[in-house]
């Protein structure tokens, strides 16, 4: 099917395909290996037959890129996919194009897709929605009925069970539960695990050794981030053994990537607080939902003594404390467009994104609200984005859960986390922010958790001495560290901006009120070391 140079530069949704019938996914991908049809068609083609979200966005070209040349890059879903060079946008596109290609054709599971063919009737009609429902909302439906992974959860239940059963007094705090898993061409592997459920309201200068938001997937993302620290340093070592082990690979610049065919999926077992928890009947079509509703159900929201709060909620304003938490689906959203792993690694590594959120069944699991929460707040953003930044729209799901949620006796206030490579758990009191006495690992007499903002600037130190990069040595803070990694920031004003625009409020600082001269972005480097050197950080990775 022939397509302008107009038509590759627009989000393709289910509402403005043709209505004739279509060859299966199976004979077009034939077509195109035996050369009957060229890359871009292709990728047209299978955007219509398997109803998935494509773009070819232009992009930049690579750094030591000598000459005049375009570039493209193909987003299906919002994953980005390599980036094409040509000395012309048609060969630029062509190239990218191709390149998605390679990637993406060994993940398409043909039997399974190739057997509803397009009709005359769009197939999310099927679904029993209201039709004032937005294009978007009732392909988000559609989505959720195709079958999802349950090779995902069956490993984090495996793994958690394990860990379970080795500290069998702690089972009670995995009431919530995140994770992060890594897929390659063989396997699953769960690389990062966290439970809780709970945030301090305490807005006393730290130094940066308490942790402030202890939710599960707020500690699974920073058991996350100890994991990328320990398969960086592994790269930097130069040790041929340990280069090969380690997950990253150099990818063409000065920034390191996932080794090809390496993806990440996050597991919750439950929807994260925030407006992700909105009414599954709720769209953005502006003809079935006021603008006040909007407003209240999709704006930013924060945590404040452990009650919800709409940024919009005039109840806010009468809180005593001066600590507020952004949610975690907030938090989500905003690691769909800036990446996971953070500030501090983007000076090394390129965004890393989640390919696939499955939301545990718990509760009636409605995976509604993260959809729109997630893929729909921030689309469009992508175009204003610096170089290597989207706004990924991960596959939501709905699984089953690998914890019933409810503690066996009255609520606990810990949770524990966990990376791969780690001897035991270690467990934090989310209303503390500190290690607990009775906890496996500690990380020293001070309790400090080794998800801190200060062990995180140990880590990052020690890479950037592997790495040989000075420049970063010479950042005398936390704080110092994240505002040098300008793209990083730059998109993130970039996002605020937006949200902010969008009618979806301004993002809040931690602490709403009053902001210390000192707070948990400053972590004194002398106090690091001594802390280091007396036992305060063993076993950091």
């Amino acid at each position: 099917m022939a397509t302008s140079d107009k038509q590759k530069h627009k989000h393709y949704k289910s509402s403005k395909f043709k209505s004739e019938p279509q060859l299966g996914p199976e004979e077009l991908i034939n077509r195109y290996r035996s050369g009957q049809t060229h890359a871009v068609t292709l990728l047209h083609q299978l955007a219509q037959t398997l109803q998935f979200h494509l773009e070819i966005k232009e992009t930049v070209t690579t750094p030591k890129t000598s000459g005049l040349y375009f570039a493209f890059c193909v987003l299906v879903d919002g994953i980005q996919y390599k980036t094409g060079m040509g000395t012309t946008k048609k060969a630029a596109r062509l190239k990218a194009a191709e390149l998605a290609l390679k990637d993406l054709l060994p993940k398409l599971d043909i039997e399974k897709a190739d057997s509803p063919k397009v009709s005359a009737v769009p197939p999310f009609q099927l679904v029993k929605e209201e039709s004032a429902h937005s294009e978007i909302q009732s392909l988000g439906l559609l989505q959720r009925k195709r079958p999802a992974n349950l090779q995902i959860p069956n490993a984090v239940r495996d793994h958690l069970t394990s860990l379970m059963d080795s500290h069998p007094q702690f089972s009670a705090s995995n009431t919530s539960v995140a994770a992060f898993v890594m897929q390659t061409s063989t396997k699953y592997d769960v690389v990062a695990i966290g439970t809780g459920n709970y945030c301090t309201d305490d807005g006393t200068p730290t130094n940066g050794r308490i942790v402030h938001d202890s939710h599960a997937v707020v500690t699974a993302r920073r058991s996350l981030m100890r994991f990328l620290y320990q398969h960086l340093l592994m790269f930097f070592s130069q040790t041929t053994q340990l280069v090969e082990k380690s997950v990253f690979q150099r990818n063409g610049n000065d920034l390191l990537s996932f080794k090809t065919g390496t993806t990440l999926h996050l597991y919750v077992n439950q929807v994260p607080q925030g407006a992700a928890q909105m009414t599954s009947t709720l769209s953005l079509n502006p003809l079935s939902i006021s603008a006040w509703q909007m407003n209240s159900e999709m704006s930013l929201r924060v945590s404040v003594e452990g009650k919800m709060f709409s940024l919009f909620s005039t109840a806010l304003e009468h809180r005593s404390t001066n600590m507020v938490t952004v949610s975690a689906a907030d938090k989500i959203t905003q690691w769909q467009v800036l990446g996971y792993q953070g500030a501090l690694l983007s000076h090394f590594i390129e965004p890393l994104y989640v390919d696939t959120i499955l939301v545990g069944d718990l509760g009636g699991g409605d995976a509604r609200g993260m959809e729109v929460t997630v893929n729909q707040r921030t689309e469009g953003i992508t175009a204003q984005l610096p170089m290597f930044y989207c706004m990924i729209r991960p596959q939501i799901r709905t699984v089953p859960s690998v914890a019933d949620g409810s503690p066996k006796n009255s609520p606990v206030t810990y949770g524990f986390n966990w990376s791969e490579g780690d001897c035991s758990i270690e467990v934090v009191d989310g209303l503390t922010g500190k290690t607990i006495q009775e906890s496996p690992f500690k990380s020293g007499p001070a309790l400090a958790s080794r998800l801190c903002k200060a062990a995180m600037l140990h880590r990052f130190r020690l890479v950037a001495k592997e790495a040989q990069r000075q420049d970063l040595l010479a950042a005398s803070s936390y704080r110092e560290a994240k505002r040098a990694a300008k793209p990083y920031q730059e998109a993130k004003n970039v996002l605020r901006v937006y949200l902010r625009e969008q009618g979806f409020g301004s993002w809040p600082d931690k602490l709403k009120r009053v902001r210390p001269e000192v707070d948990g972005d400053d972590a004194n480097p002398k106090e690091n070391r001594q802390d280091v050197l007396h036992g305060g950080f063993e076993g950091l990775l």
